[in-house]
């Protein structure tokens, strides 16, 4: 669902916005204002990338094994609350 809200939002076709994996060249990087310090930081630098419309977010297919709440998995249904609290802040404010 945060995925398909990002998409909608920011006019972007991507199929998971929260996959903790970025790589961006260094021009990219010093140009990005990132201020979340927790889950908000994958939606603000991808905000700020789609926004920003002069580079393009390209996905790579990776494969990994997630943890289980067991294994130290830290992520809950707050988080998701925050995530669209995220969404729409970083939509709404000044580039």
């Amino acid at each position: 669902m945060i995925s398909l809200l990002f998409n909608l939002l920011y006019n972007q076709m991507l199929s998971d916005i929260e996959v903790c994996y970025k790589m961006f060249s260094r021009n990219v990087l010093r140009e990005l204002k990132i201020t979340s310090d927790d889950f908000g930081f994958e939606i603000e630098i991808s905000a700020q990338i789609a926004r920003a419309k002069r580079w393009r977010i390209y996905e790579v297919g990776i494969s990994y094994y997630g943890r289980t709440y067991e294994e130290g998995k830290n992520i809950n249904w707050r988080d998701g609350l925050k995530a669209l609290v995220y969404l729409v802040k970083f939509r709404i404010r000044n580039p």
